[in-house]
């Protein structure tokens, strides 16, 4: 079965000097448009209680391009600023249904240099895209095909802090389901074996950040021994940028691999549902658990089910994985992190990581054969995960049966 989504293929591109110098005032104004936006909203929110709408503050965008201070804004699309009055929107919309925080300013320096362009904003052409205000069409590095005949709704050109630029096309595409199977596996993530399989295998950490540890080590004190506001300090500050980026670049491409290859092997895959950022609080484990990426491993595992027509089911956090014995049904009251290997008192020899990762692919299908609405929705607009959290004690009983 095919199914179309809204996908993004993100490409390098090489700008002229002209074309980089353009899209360097867009990306300053897009960041001073949705700063000074921002700053009114929470002036009426906090002052006075009252929400302004997108209508409301394109109407104020109009008037600061009259004003001499903000005549410039006049010189860049205006596509791109009024993308980001709408982001800013969609963020106080988060905001008031309680799905996210408080939006934050942008920072200069901190945060990502973006612009994004809809369809009257850009000319695509023959395979060539032409942004507004500019008259000879981006130079990309075509790494893959777009879809056959498929044209880019949304331009979104971005610059990384090592000083790469990217188009990322997003475009109608067909997806069709991968081959029904009736494999389904358990996911133990851990930092020793980046995750164990329920078959029982492990797969090993790469330890991306580990094996560049030196290089980045070195740039860093390179950076730390030059003048603030040097140019050989943005020198150096673009050296480790490009050394966090290979970084970066490496591990995103081992999860996709790893998460691809999971998808496409089995029917049903049943993970943990980790609170990364609790973890994150051990700071003895917080550069390990930063390295391995399992919210990313996470992300990649739901939208590529939801694509190819597979089941991702998400036992409850709580659920004791490792501490219940997949034999008896018996749970320990302590194991503590550095026990690998134990024995219950049934006779049973349990390895943690696969004990674990068995009992998760347990609970994962007792859940499943309970139905209740439990069993994921595989759509285009949502995710296809589905959380085990009101079906625990049932499918703590089950295990034993399963």
């Amino acid at each position: 079965m095919a199914r179309q989504v809204r996908r993004a293929f993100k490409y390098r591109f090489y700008p002229t000097e002209e074309q980089a110098a353009e899209l360097s005032r867009t990306f300053g104004c897009v960041r001073l448009v949705y700063n000074k936006a921002l700053e009114e909203r929470t002036l009426a929110w906090y002052g006075e209680r009252r929400r302004v709408s997108y209508v409301q503050s394109s109407a104020a965008l109009a008037q600061w391009k009259k004003t001499p201070g903000l005549a410039f804004l006049s010189e860049v699309p205006c596509v791109p600023l009024q993308q980001a009055l709408r982001h800013l929107q969609t963020a106080f919309a988060n905001f008031f249904a309680k799905r996210a925080a408080y939006p934050r300013f942008k920072s200069r320096k901190r945060s990502r240099a973006s612009a994004e362009y809809t369809r009257s904003a850009f000319t695509w052409r023959e395979g060539r895209l032409t942004l507004a205000k500019m008259t000879a069409p981006l130079d990309i590095r075509w790494s893959r095909p777009l879809p056959q005949g498929a044209e880019p709704t949304t331009v979104t050109v971005s610059r990384d802090s090592a000083g790469r630029w990217f188009v990322s096309l997003l475009c109608q595409d067909t997806i069709t389901a991968a081959p029904a199977t009736g494999a389904a596996v358990g996911i133990d993530a851990g930092i020793a074996s980046l995750v164990t399989l329920s078959t029982g295998e492990k797969i090993t950490n790469p330890q991306h950040e580990r094996r560049d540890c030196a290089r980045l080590a070195k740039a860093q004190r390179d950076l730390s021994r030059k003048a603030p506001g040097s140019a050989n300090r943005e020198k150096a500050r673009r050296k480790v940028a490009r050394v966090h980026a290979r970084i970066a670049d490496r591990r995103r491409d081992f999860l996709h691999k790893l998460s691809t290859r999971l998808v496409r092997e089995n029917q049903t895959v049943v993970i943990e549902d980790l609170a990364v950022a609790n973890l994150l609080k051990n700071h003895r484990l917080a550069r390990a658990i930063s390295d391995v990426a399992w919210r990313e491993l996470r992300r990649m595992l739901e939208y590529k089910c939801a694509w190819y027509g597979r089941d991702l089911v998400v036992v409850d956090r709580w659920f004791p994985s490792s501490k219940l014995c997949g034999t008896c049904g018996t749970v320990r009251a302590r194991l503590p992190l550095d026990v690998r290997e134990w024995t219950c008192g049934c006779g049973a020899v349990h390895d943690r990581d696969v004990n674990a990762a068995r009992n998760i692919l347990a609970a994962g299908l007792a859940v499943t054969a309970c139905g209740d609405g439990v069993r994921p929705q595989r759509d285009t607009s949502r995710t296809g995960h589905s959380s085990a959290k009101q079906e625990t004690q049932r499918a703590t009983t089950g295990i034993s049966r399963l």
